[in-house]
């Protein structure tokens, strides 16, 4: 009760001001009727609640019950200041009811129903006394006395409901349930005298029916009215038999409570019912039928309404009719030992005896045990043999970890009663929701299935479910199937992914894997992925490895929607970056719409981590289709050995593999470094839009190049004629363009190693395309007579060849983006140089495309060798060998033009020392030039060594400054330089004279400044790199170099210049980029510009 010093301050406040705003005739009153109110209530109820909120509140009340009929008054409203005088921020139900029983418990029944919260909720019984009028009279004081009426004013504040339509439709519901709480109570006493006068007529004239089923029926009658159940309403039916059916009608003004409107009750036909309810409605086997409703109850509490109907019999035994009583068992029926129930006692007794158990042993006892906490429900419905059955069933699950369910159908098909019993220690919310959805989609239910958990001691925890149907009678099902699923959904996921490792694998694999996965899966997992999906997972994680650590799966799930996929990939130890792995997927089509991330680990397994992405493509595909070139073009990608980029839509918009995508890749490649106006992304974007085109490049390619096809001049041009006149749908001019050149470029090419496998036959991881340049439009000039391109993710390179017998050299080239026109470049300084001596000669060059960055110098080296290797190799492949003085044609090759066995290549920029390395894999090829195939090496003469092109080139450097009047060999010089010392035509240059005062030079990767060099002192340092077996800039020895000077890096945004550096470099500015540097100082004074790449002076 509210009586705490707060709240009694709280009420003092609210009196006073019923004082200054009451008049005095009223007052009083008012606030003796606030304090019988406000003190019948918890004082928490008004810890946020000011004064005048109180006030508001019981003088609302107190005007609202000032006139009042004796039985019910409502309203419920939105109280504002302009209509009300006063305001809430919740809506206001205000009562006044004659005081009788279930009122408060059936309001909030009703309320709980609308799902509307109630915040506060006032309510006492209190006597009221009225004039003759109905009108209360303000002079009579509020106290109890024979003549005064009890009633129960009720004030409740409730969620806000705004739409008047909703407040009508809860004020209607309510007055509703108001008139069957007075139903209930007022023929109360009445239905306690039609059962007794029901059981008096039995004992005087009992039916003609065994006499022990006569007085156990009038045993329970007799403990029902002893106050074990809540009459709410009665009513007595005949039964007729007429020419075409039996009838079931109701007998005129036999109803009370809730059963006593005449207008509610129809006749029943028996032919209508279910045959299970008619076979019930006519036996004369038993008097009592025991069942409930489909109502649930409106008043006391909220559950399905009890039936107990009493059967009336002739004189022959024949049903004639029924009393039909409604109502709720009480509380009590529910809590007391079924043995001291009549009806319930003797079906407990007629199970022990018919179970053939023997008296007192341990089965014994347990099966008693299994009745007497029985749902009691279900304890009066069930008949004997069926209780019979099912108590037999749950006695032999023996407190083992099972999962049963034992089905009843009601016999009036409302409904089926389903007892489950789980594993107490892995029940929980989750799994009875699994298991109300299976019983709902097996029973075909659509209604909302009611339950009931029982725990206790034993293992087991049971609940009883209750699945609404429209027909059970009618509903045919498969017990085993659904208990299946039911255990499924039951067991602990541990447990069910057990069961499935043994069913999925073999005896050996099993043990191992139930063992390596038992806890493994983190509860996020289990919370989101089925078992069998956990099965398809292990069967992954189980094939990766360490030298396979990246396994993957695409996938669509059944309840996917078009397009919607999913794609998992599974890592080792760590999981893989967000961002590398989300746009290689949009690389391929697919747009990331969430990734969940799981960390699978146990003693046995270590740590594995399955990345599930939900990915979205805009076609709809049959994912088996293509699940195997996206999971082998993922892999590729990740592993480095295709790129990453827009290309790899092909995939699934045009159903092509990796490496028919990698030849595209390639070709567009060839097309930049020969002009091509377009980008790469635009090239992408049109083949994607033109899928259809895209594969039937591809097709071409393949009946021009595939060994496995007799290729056949006729049928090529019929298809490619065929393929162009697809071009027709191209709208773009551009696009059109480039559809077109790849046509081209196909038609060009005349070798390609595409066909040929590694030693362990798998595809090469590059390409090698040999073409005829003349058959190429607008391809710059001078056009060769042949051109090798070579692709691959890691290296790129070209090989010019003016001839069929050609030599020159490969350099290593550091400009990625035109290393052809560098090469180009060269075969025109080559043309005019060299014309008179070798009327056509060849030029190569490759770029690194993945140079490691932060690895020293010695990987930087070893990945440039090894692009060297596969650009020697990717030579070798289409080239023609002679063996026994016959040529050869390269194994998986289709020639398109005539033997071509010459190939010579030689050291340039960059490869001074990789001829032996050239000359190795010539060896390993069984090329019939051998250790001849690279010129120097050492089986051969060394460039570097022999300095020849150097020397030669000095020569004329001497002639020049004696013919300016200066002698190079004993007076010093300045000198602005191409190169570095570890290179050819550089480093012999730079070691010909001690003279030598280099002041700037450059090659690929630093700008080396001396602004004043000592040439004595920079001549020893120079030397020192030139004998190191490589060097760059960035290994001169910093502490020699003068005042001023430095090493920079070529990649630096921008460089200072120092006051040394500006005076030697003639400019004023304070910093310049490394290309700005460079310009600067092939302009300032010096006196010889050094150019170490052709052996060039100026």
């Amino acid at each position: 009760m509210a009586s705490s010093n707060s709240t009694s301050k709280l009420l003092t406040k609210v009196q006073q001001m019923i004082d200054k705003k009451v008049s005095k005739r009223k007052a009083d009153l008012v606030k003796q009727f606030a304090e019988i109110i406000y003190t019948s209530v918890s004082e928490d109820e008004f810890s946020e609640r000011t004064s005048q909120e109180l006030y508001d509140s019981i003088l609302s009340l107190w005007n609202f019950i000032q006139d009042f009929d004796g039985t019910s008054k409502l309203r419920i409203f939105n109280p504002t200041l302009e209509k009300n005088g006063w305001q809430s921020k919740h809506t206001i139900i205000e009562l006044n009811h004659a005081d009788m029983p279930f009122l408060v418990d059936s309001i909030r029944m009703e309320l709980n129903r609308h799902g509307v919260d109630v915040h506060l909720h006032l309510h006492v019984p209190m006597s009221i006394r009225r004039g003759k009028s109905g009108i209360l009279d303000l002079e009579q004081c509020l106290d109890e006395k024979d003549d005064l009426t009890l009633e129960t004013p009720m004030y409740l504040e409730v969620d806000r409901i705004l739409e008047d339509e909703t407040l009508l439709e809860l004020q209607a519901d309510l007055s509703r349930i108001l008139a069957d709480v007075r139903a209930t109570v007022i023929d109360w006493k009445p239905m306690g005298s039609k059962l007794a006068d029901i059981i008096a007529e039995l004992e005087q004239d009992p039916p003609p029916l065994r006499t022990d089923r006569i007085e156990e029926a009038l045993d329970f009658l007799r403990w029902v009215q002893q106050n074990h159940f809540v009459f709410m309403g009665a009513r007595t039916y005949d039964l007729k038999r007429n020419k075409k059916d039996i009838v079931l009608s109701s007998v005129k003004n036999s109803g009370l409570g809730i059963l006593g409107n005449e207008n509610n009750h129809k006749e029943y036909q028996l032919s209508k019912m279910p045959k299970g309810a008619q076979k019930l409605a006519l036996s004369n086997e038993h008097l009592l039928v025991l069942t409930k409703t489909n109502t649930v109850s409106t008043v006391h509490r909220p559950s399905h309404i009890d039936y107990i109907g009493v059967k009336r019999f002739n004189k022959q035994g024949e049903v004639i009719g029924e009393h039909r009583f409604f109502g709720l068992f009480t509380s009590a029926a529910y809590n007391m030992d079924p043995h001291f129930i009549p009806v319930l006692r003797k079906k407990i007794v007629n199970v022990l005896a018919e179970s053939q158990l023997k008296p007192g042993g341990h089965d014994y006892k347990a099966l008693k045990n299994i009745l007497e906490i029985y749902p009691r429900d279900e304890l009066f419905q069930v008949p004997t043999l069926k209780l019979l059955d099912i108590a037999m069933g749950i006695l032999h699950i023996q407190e083992r970890r099972q999962v049963r369910a034992f089905v009843r159908r009601d016999p009036f098909g409302r409904y089926f009663s389903v007892l489950t019993f789980v594993p107490r220690d892995t029940y929980n919310t989750k799994i009875r929701l699994k298991m109300t959805n299976i019983l709902a989609k097996t029973l075909n239910s659509n209604g909302q299935i009611e339950f009931t958990t029982h725990f206790s001691e034993s293992n087991l925890a049971r609940t009883h479910f209750r699945v609404p149907v429209e027909n059970a009678e009618a509903i045919e099902y498969d017990l085993e199937q659904m208990q299946s699923e039911l255990q499924e959904a039951a067991l602990s996921w541990e447990d069910v992914l057990s069961e499935n490792i043994i069913y999925h694998f073999s005896d050996n694999e099993a043990v191992n894997l139930v063992k390596k996965y038992a806890n493994a899966f983190p509860p996020g997992y289990q919370n989101q992925q089925s078992v069998q999906s956990a099965i398809v997972d292990i069967k992954h994680i189980e094939n990766i490895s360490d030298e396979k650590p990246l396994g993957m799966l695409l996938y669509k799930n059944q309840e996917s929607e078009k397009g919607n996929l999913g794609f998992k990939l599974y890592h080792r130890n760590k999981p893989m970056s967000l961002s590398d792995v989300m746009p290689m997927l949009e690389n391929m089509g697919l747009t990331v719409i969430d990734e969940t991330p799981y960390k699978v680990k146990s003693e046995g397994l270590g740590k594995v981590w399955i990345m599930d992405f939900s990915v979205k493509y805009d076609a709809e595909i049959n994912v088996d289709d293509i699940r195997d070139n996206f999971q082998q073009a993922f892999a590729k990608a990740w592993e480095n050995q295709a790129e990453k980029d827009g290309f790899n839509r092909l995939i699934m918009a045009a159903d092509l593999n990796w490496r028919q995508v990698a030849m595209l890749r390639a070709y567009a490649k060839y097309m930049w470094q020969i002009g091509f106006t377009f980008s790469q992304n635009y090239i992408e974007q049109t083949l994607t839009q033109y899928s259809d085109i895209a594969r039937g490049l591809v097709d071409l390619f393949e009946m021009r190049f595939d060994p496995g096809n007799d290729f056949s001049e006729r049928k090529y041009n019929a298809t490619k004629r065929d393929l162009i006149k697809t071009f027709a749908n191209v709208d773009n001019l551009d696009q059109d363009k480039i559809v077109n050149k790849y046509l081209e470029l196909i038609d060009a090419t005349v070798r390609t190693n595409f066909y040929q496998t590694d030693a362990k036959g798998f595809d090469k991881s590059y390409i090698s395309f040999k073409l005829q340049p003349s058959r190429i439009s607008d391809i710059p000039k001078p056009v060769p007579m042949f051109e090798i391109f070579v692709y691959s993710p890691r290296v790129e390179g070209v090989h010019l060849r003016g001839g069929k017998v050609a030599r020159g050299g490969l350099r290593w080239s550091d400009r990625r983006e035109d290393f052809r026109t560098e090469v180009l470049g060269l075969v025109k300084a080559q043309q005019v140089k060299n014309s008179v001596i070798v009327p056509v000669g060849a030029k190569g060059g490759f770029v690194c495309k993945q140079l490691p960055t932060a690895a020293g110098r010695d990987a930087f080296f070893a990945e440039g060798v090894a692009c060297y290797k596969i650009f020697i190799r990717a030579l070798l492949d289409i080239t023609d060998n002679i063996i026994n003085g016959d040529i050869v044609a390269p194994q998986s090759v289709v020639r398109h033009d005539n033997d071509d066995p010459y190939l010579v290549v030689a050291a340039d920029k960059g490869t001074a020392t990789f001829s032996d390395i050239a000359n190795g894999i010539s060896v390993d090829y069984g090329h019939w030039l051998g250790d001849a195939f690279a010129s120097g090496g050492s089986n051969g003469y060394d460039h570097k060594a022999m300095g020849i092109t150097a020397k030669g080139a000095w020569e004329s450097v001497k002639r020049h400054f004696r013919e300016m009047g200066v002698d190079c060999q004993n007076e010093d010089f300045t000198v602005v330089g191409c190169g570095d010392m570890s290179g050819d035509v550089f480093g012999n240059g730079m070691l010909l004279s001690k003279h030598i005062r280099l002041q700037v030079a450059f090659n690929h990767m630093h700008i080396f400044v001396d602004p004043n060099p000592d040439s004595a002192v920079s001549y020893i340092e120079r030397e020192r790199l030139f004998n190191l077996p490589r060097s760059g800039w960035n290994d001169y020895n910093s502490e020699l170099i003068s005042k001023g000077g430095g090493i920079f890096e070529r990649s630096a945004k921008s460089i200072d210049l120092t006051p040394e550096m500006q005076s030697m470099l003639g400019i004023k500015s304070k910093s310049l980029s490394p290309n700005e540097l460079i310009n600067a100082a092939l302009k300032m004074k010096v006196d010889l510009f050094w150019n170490g790449g052709i052996g060039t002076y100026v």
